[in-house]
């Protein structure tokens, strides 16, 4: 599986799933990754993310 926000695997047992209100589902591989996505920024502008 991999993060949402950033691209990176996330490690089985570890990471955090968000769900939205439409039953959208987002995972994030550490709290860095999910602060930012709810902040509003995107993940292409960021040179620590990875590139989609």
């Amino acid at each position: 599986m991999k993060c949402s926000f950033c691209g990176e695997n996330i490690v089985p047992g570890t990471g955090k799933m968000f769900v939205k209100t439409d039953g959208t589902i987002f995972y994030f591989d550490k709290s860095k990754c999910e602060k930012y996505f709810l902040m509003g920024k995107e993940s292409k502008k960021l040179k620590w993310a990875r590139k989609k």
